[in-house]
């Protein structure tokens, strides 16, 4: 097990450091930082002395050295909008982001789990069909369309939530919903296919002649090894969650990392805009490799890949 750790490690080293230099080179390619700190007004006497204080003016190499050595101890440098410390903005946001995260996955698993387990009992049923309808509309739907059909209907037209802001639990839950609908599809499916393979064993046909009660059959033995996989796997849906939450916290108005990421570039305040896309790929990969780990306890033969 402790070699099976070491190389998902050395994996999420790996991945953390590609992410690292593609936002460090993207920020670069998309032009002249000094540039866009400056404005279009500027003289370039304004232009070289603003390269000079922002050591714009060093090779890009000693640039993302320098990058990468205060970013390992959580120094991402100073927003050039803001005036202040990328950390302390990011920390100040961070638990919006996360609240909007886990509300997403907390509604996604209540709604996922039991159309999964009826879709599966009902395999091949009209239910079921109606099940995996369900999932693929809501794959296929856009988040942003979602948010606003919401906003509409639950918001503008009924007033049952508030449209934006996050003064309380209320604010969160049309968002909460939307980011749900990008993992109740995969987790659905999951579930039933979990169901479906599990009230096919053996043991579940045992419990059927000892004369078990079918809800004791579903719930205690057959949802109980099906839901395993679907655990593992809602640790990296989380990780998708906080990731495409930058849209939801947009269209909602909610000032997490998102809507931080968001003020970011279209201000090119490109120190937040690094600081932001690695923070969230490395929660993104410790989600990743806490699911895998949890994977290898349960089923020891992944740790021999």
């Amino acid at each position: 097990m402790l070699k099976f750790a070491l190389r998902r490690l050395v994996l999420a080293l790996l991945v953390a450091l590609t992410v690292m230099t593609l936002s460090f080179a993207l920020t670069r390619v998309s032009g002249d930082l000094a540039i866009s700190i400056a404005g279009a007004s500027a003289t370039e006497q304004d232009v070289a002395l603003i390269r000079h204080a922002y050591g714009l003016d060093r090779p890009l190499a000693v640039q993302f050295l320098d990058w990468v050595g205060r970013a390992a101890v959580g120094d991402f440098g100073e927003s050039y909008f803001f005036k202040a410390r990328v950390s302390d903005l990011i920390l100040e946001r961070m638990p919006i982001t996360l609240t909007l995260g886990l509300t997403g996955l907390a509604i996604a698993l209540v709604v996922s789990i039991p159309l999964g387990v009826l879709a599966a009992v009902r395999e091949n049923s009209w239910i079921d069909r109606l099940v995996q309808l369900f999932a693929m509309i809501g794959q296929a739907m856009p988040s942003f369309w979602l948010g606003l059909i919401l906003m509409i209907t639950l918001g503008l037209n009924l007033g049952w939530l508030p449209i934006s802001g996050t003064g309380s639990w209320q604010h969160y839950v049309m968002p909460g919903i939307v980011l749900a609908f990008s993992a109740i599809p995969a987790l659905t499916r999951l579930t039933r296919s979990g169901m479906i393979q599990a009230l096919g064993s053996d043991y579940i046909r045992t419990a059927r002649a000892k004369g078990l009660s079918r809800l004791s059959i579903l719930g205690k033995h057959a949802l109980r090894n099906a839901a395993i996989p679907v655990v593992s796997i809602a640790a990296v849906q989380l990780g998708f969650m906080l990731g495409g939450s930058i849209v939801i916290e947009t269209v909602f108005a909610l000032h997490g990392v998102g809507f931080l990421a968001w003020e970011s570039i279209s201000k090119n305040d490109f120190p937040v805009v690094q600081a932001v896309v690695l923070v969230l790929a490395l929660i993104y990969i410790a989600l990743t490799m806490a699911a895998d780990l949890l994977n290898g306890l349960l089923d020891p033969r992944l740790r021999a890949q």
